[in-house]
């Protein structure tokens, strides 16, 4: 292929990318560039801008709850953990850590693209209430969901969703059975949006088959300040269905990109 044609379609599937999250054709073709890829054995949890990891100290025999263990990042849940808040559990990391003293910002007006892979063992069972196992947060106590990638029972079947709780949108939802006990492939872009300006991306794989890709353009993507990315287990104890139970995450090979 002739450098001219090369970058005739290398032009094409940036606007492509573009064009999916609803951002402006330009005459300079955007790209993802990566800022960010952690190493679980060698950054470990610096990898991440802070750690809740039982901030209640609600059981201390089970720390630590959150740690890098070879290749991959562990989030362990026992019965016994309790919140702050302590009709829930929570054990998540936020953020994305470049260094000792600075992290990626996610401010209005960009896009961003995270991908990961998780295992989900069949003990991380859907809830009738929520069980979050990704969120995309406002920084701060009390501020309300932007994005959440939950576990949840829909007529007592299992499933994996993706909603903007601001709005109430739901993504998309897939089953969550067959992706028990196996490794999933997550790539979530987000549109940093006041409004009607901001768009999402949620793509999972398994296997190297896409098992659900979903978009949405025109919707409310920012409440204030910046975005900031949170993954690990957050779940209620309110579930009425028996699904509760000591379980674990397991998240590897984190890299995020900004559209440039």
């Amino acid at each position: 292929m002739s450098t001219s044609r090369r970058a005739l379609l290398g032009a094409a599937v940036a606007g492509a990318a573009g064009a999916t999250l609803g951002l402006p054709a330009t005459a300079h073709a955007a790209s993802w560039q990566q800022k960010w890829a952690p190493s679980a054995s060698g950054d470990g949890l610096r990898a991440f801008e802070t750690i809740e990891d039982d901030r209640a100290d609600s059981h201390p025999a089970g720390h630590p709850h959150i740690f890098a263990t070879g290749n991959n990042w562990r989030f362990n849940m026992h019965m016994v953990d309790r919140d702050t808040s302590t009709d829930r559990q929570r054990q998540e990391v936020t953020g994305l850590r470049t260094s000792s003293s600075s992290y990626l910002k996610w401010n209005e007006g960009q896009t961003w693209r995270v991908t990961y892979s998780m295992y989900i063992p069949s003990s991380l069972k859907a809830t009738t209430t929520f069980t979050h196992i990704m969120q995309m947060k406002q920084p701060g106590a009390g501020s309300s969901p932007i994005v959440t990638q939950s576990l949840r029972r829909v007529s007592g079947k299992q499933t994996i969703e993706l909603t903007l709780p601001i709005s109430g949108t739901l993504i998309g939802r897939t089953d969550l059975d067959p992706l028990h006990d196996s490794w999933t492939d997550v790539d979530f872009q987000i549109k940093v949006g006041n409004g009607s300006a901001g768009s999402v991306r949620w793509i999972l794989k398994s296997g190297g088959t896409t098992v659900i890709d979903k978009s949405k353009t025109g919707v409310d993507t920012f409440l204030a300040d910046r975005v900031r990315p949170k993954w690990g287990i957050y779940r209620s104890l309110g579930d009425t269905s028996g699904s509760l139970q000591d379980t674990y995450l397991l998240l590897t090979n984190l890299r995020g990109y900004q559209l440039v």
